[in-house]
C-alpha cells in the first residue's frame, strides 16, 4: 500500500467464492498456484475473432475473404487445418515431353488457395500473420480441459473469476483472450435472457465484467478491436454490465467512456483525466469544483445514472477492520445504527 503495508487479496478474503485463473499451462499468480489455468483451443477461434484483430495483426482487406473461404472449407476446425498447410511448399516433376514443371505441393497454402478460388499471395500472407496467434504458448490444439466453458459455468453459478495474464502482457495477448472470453460470455447470457423472455425460465444471474488497468484494452487504438464497447452499450438488457477501473481515465477511448453511466472518482490532478471523467455529464463546471474539493485518498465522488445527484463519500480503509467485517469476524454493534450513525460513517 501507500503506507508500506501488505494487504489481503480477494482470494484470501473470500476463499472458494473467488477462483483465480492464470494464462498458460503451469503458470503461477504472484508465485502461487492458481485454481486453474486457461489455455485456448484452436477450435475456440472463430474467423470473426481474427477479423477483430485486423489492426493488431496488420491484416489487409483481402484477409476477410480468405477467412470466409477457410470457414467454408474446413468448418469449425479451420484454424488447425489451415496452419497444417505449408507456405511455399512445391513439388517438381517432368512431363512426358521432358519439360520440368514446378507447382504448389498438395499440402501447400497455395494449392488450397487455387482449389478455393482465393488469391495465393493473400492466403500465404494470412498464414504468416496467423502464426503470431498460433505460436502463443497458451494456444494449443487440445487443452487439458475446456477452461473457457468452465469460466462461464463458474460465473453462472455465482463464483467470481479473476484472470491473471502474468508474463503475457502485450496487446495481442489482451485482445485474443478477452475477445474469446467475452464472446462466449455474451452468447451465453444473451441465450439465457432470450429463454427467460420467451419461455419464462429463470433469468440469468446478473454479471459484472471488471477490467483493471482498463487503458491496456480500452485505449483509442485497441478499443475498436474489442467487444467491450458492445458490452457497455448493449448488454445491460441481457443482465451484463461493465466495470472499468483505471488511474488515468484520459487513456480510455471516448466512445467507451460515454457509455459508462455511473462513475466513482477520487481526486484528480490532471486536466485531461478530469475532462474524461466528466465526458457526457451535465453541469461539468459544478462537478469540476466538487472534484477539486475532494480529500485525496480519503473521499470519492459518486455521479451519473446510479445516483440522483453527485455525492461525495468518504471511502473505507482497506485494513484489518475491513477484513474482519468481510470475513464475518467483526462483532455486531450493541444497537442498530441510526440514520445519523450511517451518515457519519459515509460522509464524516
Amino acid at each position: 500500500t501507500d503506507r508500506g503495508k501488505r494487504v489481503w487479496g480477494l482470494k484470501s478474503l473470500f476463499g472458494q467464492n473467488v477462483q483465480v485463473a492464470a494464462l498458460g499451462k503451469g503458470a503461477l499468480v504472484r508465485g502461487h498456484t492458481p485454481d486453474f489455468t486457461l489455455e485456448l483451443a484452436l477450435s475456440d477461434f472463430q474467423t470473426s475473432d481474427i477479423n477483430l484483430l485486423a489492426d493488431t495483426l496488420n491484416l489487409t482487406d483481402t484477409a476477410a475473404v480468405t477467412l470466409n473461404a477457410l470457414e467454408r472449407s474446413y468448418g469449425r476446425s479451420w484454424f488447425a487445418e489451415f496452419m497444417k498447410l505449408e507456405p511455399g511448399a512445391t513439388e517438381t516433376y517432368t512431363t512426358d515431353s521432358g519439360k520440368t514443371v514446378t507447382e504448389p505441393a498438395a499440402n501447400s497454402v497455395a494449392a488450397w488457395a487455387r482449389q478455393n478460388n482465393v488469391h495465393e499471395k493473400a492466403a500465404e500472407a494470412l498464414h504468416r500473420k496467423l502464426a503470431l496467434v498460433y505460436d502463443r504458448p497458451y494456444v494449443v490444439e487440445t487443452p487439458a480441459s475446456d477452461a473457457v466453458s468452465a469460466i462461464v459455468d463458474k460465473l453462472e453459478n455465482g463464483r467470481h473469476v479473476i484472470l491473471g495474464f502474468g508474463e503475457f502482457d502485450n496487446d495481442l495477448d489482451y485482445l485474443l483472450v478477452s475477445n474469446i472470453l467475452t464472446r462466449r460470455i455474451r452468447q451465453h447470457w444473451v441465450k439465457k435472457t432470450e429463454e427467460h423472455k420467451t419461455m419464462g425460465s429463470a433469468p440469468p444471474r446478473p454479471l459484472m465484467i471488471a477490467i483493471e488497468e482498463a487503458h491496456k484494452l480500452l485505449n483509442p487504438h485497441l478499443a475498436g478491436q474489442t467487444a467491450f464497447g458492445i458490452i457497455a452499450r448493449e448488454l445491460r438488457k441481457y443482465f451484463v454490465t461493465l466495470l472499468v477501473v483505471d488511474q488515468r481515465p484520459s487513456g480510455i477511448d471516448d466512445e467507451v467512456m460515454s457509455q459508462l453511466g455511473t462513475r466513482i472518482t477520487g481526486w484528480l490532478g490532471d486536466e485531461d483525466d478530469i475532462r474524461a471523467v466528466l465526458t457526457g455529464l451535465a453541469g461539468r463546471d459544478q462537478l469540476r469544483g466538487m472534484l477539486a474539493r475532494l480529500q485525496e485518498k480519503e473521499e470519492v465522488l459518486l455521479l451519473g445514472w446510479g445516483v440522483k445527484m453527485p455525492i461525495p463519500v468518504r471511502s473505507r480503509r482497506y485494513d484489518e477492520e475491513f477484513y474482519d467485517e468481510m470475513r464475518g469476524r467483526k462483532k455486531k454493534p450493541s444497537r442498530d445504527m441510526s440514520l445519523d450513525d450511517i451518515n457519519a460513517d459515509l460522509f464524516g
